[in-house]
């Protein structure tokens, strides 16, 4: 592994950027709020820094791409910087996790199994940072919605607007996060797999490499359309809920 992953200047910049916005959060925005939404609304105000940042980064990073498409290049130096400022964030996000909600044991096996995919394309294979940055967007650009919806709802039941605004997103967000995890994340997922399937990797990306991202990347993308498919479950119950009442 690159000996500079424990002293790089940028991951170490992008790292202390993240727990900076947390502390502020918590210190200044969620200071009169409930300490356990206090901590949670804090680490939604850092997924703000990181996911829409993070989806005009790889942009920008895929635009400027000399072959885009091809799934085994070499890392570009704006791809590596897309990746660091991703590992940073799930780093500071880890941390809370860890630090306040250790019992929170999806979220932490999903962010140390994130940072093995990230690091270990940075930093031990140096290739295949096009694909990730692909599933990174597809993975962040719900991130705006979701963290005001879930900020919303977790002052649903004190504050009114707070409860209109987490109900009237919850359909657009619910519908968006189908698409997006549902269909064009296993799209992307299914071409990756094939490209490395017919040996497009052979000699650059080793196969303990490619397998263990498609399993750990599979597996994420379960895991978010059995989350979702959970969320409208419920709106249903609720609907259906509100409409009995009103008929009775």
């Amino acid at each position: 592994m690159d000996a500079l992953v424990l002293v790089c200047p940028t991951l170490l910049r992008f790292f202390a950027g993240f727990i900076a916005m947390y502390f502020l959060g918590y210190s200044v925005f969620f200071r009169n709020w409930e300490l356990k939404h206090r901590k949670e609304a804090s680490s939604c105000l850092m997924s703000l820094a990181h996911g829409s940042p993070a989806v005009i980064m790889a942009v920008r990073a895929l635009l400027h791409s000399q072959t885009l498409g091809a799934f085994a290049d070499p890392d570009s130096a704006l791809e590596n910087t897309v990746l660091e400022f991703s590992m940073a964030y799930f780093l500071a996000d880890l941390l809370h996790y860890m630090v306040f909600f250790p019992d929170e044991t999806l979220f932490i096996l999903h962010h140390l199994a994130t940072l093995y995919v990230f690091v270990t394309c940075r930093y031990m294979i140096h290739h295949g940072a096009h694909g990730l940055l692909l599933l990174l967007i597809l993975a962040e650009v719900t991130s705006a919605c979701q963290n005001v919806w879930s900020i919303a709802g977790s002052r649903k039941a004190d504050v009114p607007a707070a409860a209109r605004l987490h109900e009237f997103l919850a359909a657009p967000f619910y519908a968006l996060y189908s698409v997006v995890r549902g269909i064009l994340g296993p799209v992307c997922l299914f071409k990756m797999g094939v490209f490395y399937l017919n040996g497009g990797a052979h000699g650059l990306i080793p196969a303990w490499a490619w397998i263990s991202w498609m399993v750990v990347i599979g597996s994420a993308i379960l895991v978010s359309i059995l989350w979702v498919s959970n969320l409208w479950a419920e709106w249903i119950r609720e609907r259906s809920h509100r409409a009995q009442k009103k008929v009775g």
